[in-house]
């Protein structure tokens, strides 16, 4: 590979600025085409960055420019058409979460890429969040002891009344699997990245706001195979002490057999001995208002490096499956009203 990666973009929705303003911070990368269906808010997103080869037709992108990765920044509904164009031409792919509507069709995209011999990496950014990485550190540092429980409030406090989500993400209204398909899938894999694998789970969900078609609270329960168990209680509706509701998204409390990790609103962590006084744990990030401090970019910074250099690689497709098989569990954990071994 050229000492440039050529990436291309798929996508000019909501979220799809983070990508592009990601690629084209990061050195050694060269942001080279971009598409959507829609020319000006594609050339409106990538034209201020230096892109200028801007296209309606994804095929027609690919045989133009031939990049090195392309990351598809689209809603579910188009990925497998997308990733099979670029698994055709054994290109890198990074594709957005959700994967794919079910766990049947992300298994059907995932075997696609496979064989079509191209790199397929699952955009999952939480885990790259600077709290959860300096979480991971402290617990392989064993500052926490032996862990033994990890909970998440989830309070962005923006999905109240009838015009909820309508502004930035509207498709969100219409999702029948909401709560744990877009949004708590982002915790079933921090806490998989945090604690290891889950080998059983409990869900109770709600729905609290009638204008949309699926759950968007409830209470998830887990258990770790090191025997650790996990807490996610979230809604959409209420919101927690935050001067931006979106940075963290709600709370984290780690707990092991030496002390305790909180995280606030503010991404400030907190560590507490056991038996001794709650301390602020200074740890190195930024805050530069992009979604999650910069976790866009560092993951697409991570797989950069593992193109470039071979580095160890997060959330490759076939490994992404798991977290997927965790959410059938706790849809059929919820519908039968029972705990599901996974």
């Amino acid at each position: 590979m050229a000492d440039r990666l050529r990436v291309a973009v798929i996508g000019a929705g909501y979220f799809s600025r983070f990508h592009y303003q990601a690629w084209a911070a990061i050195e050694g990368v060269e942001l080279v085409a971009a598409c959507d269906h829609e020319r000006a808010k594609v050339e409106a997103l990538a034209g201020p960055l230096g892109v200028h080869e801007c296209f309606t037709d994804c095929a027609d992108l690919l045989a133009a420019t031939e990049p090195d990765l392309v990351d598809i920044a689209t809603p579910e509904a188009s990925h497998a058409e997308l990733v099979a164009l670029c698994a055709g031409r054994g290109i890198a792919t990074i594709c957005q979460k959700p994967l794919a509507p079910d766990l049947a069709a992300a298994r059907a995209l995932v075997e696609c890429a496979e064989a079509g011999g191209g790199l397929l990496v699952v955009h999952e950014n939480f885990r790259f969040m600077p709290w959860f990485r300096e979480a991971k550190r402290l617990l392989q540092a064993g500052l926490l002891g032996e862990p033994h429980a990890v909970a998440f409030r989830l309070r962005p406090g923006d999905g109240g009344g009838p015009d909820a989500y309508l502004e930035r993400q509207p498709y969100f209204q219409t999702m029948e699997r909401f709560l744990i398909h877009e949004t708590a899938i982002h915790l079933v894999d921090s806490f998989r990245y945090l604690l290891g694998e889950i080998s059983g789970v409990f869900a109770r969900l709600r729905r609290l706001n009638p204008a949309i078609a699926g759950e968007d609270a409830g209470y998830l329960l887990f258990d770790f195979a090191s025997g650790a168990s996990g807490l996610f209680d979230g809604n959409r509706l209420n919101d927690h002490v935050a001067d931006d509701q979106r940075l963290t998204m709600g709370e984290l409390l780690l707990e092991g057999s030496e002390a305790a990790l909180r995280l606030d609103g503010f991404g400030r962590l907190w560590l507490k001995p056991l038996g001794g006084p709650e301390r602020a744990h200074d740890y190195a990030w930024h805050n530069d208002g992009s979604f999650g401090a910069g976790c866009v970019e560092a993951l697409q910074r991570h797989v950069a490096a593992h193109l470039k250099t071979g580095a160890a690689l997060e959330n490759a497709g076939r490994d992404y499956l798991r977290n997927l098989e965790i959410e059938e569990a706790l849809y059929r954990s919820h519908q039968g009203g029972r705990w599901v071994d996974v």
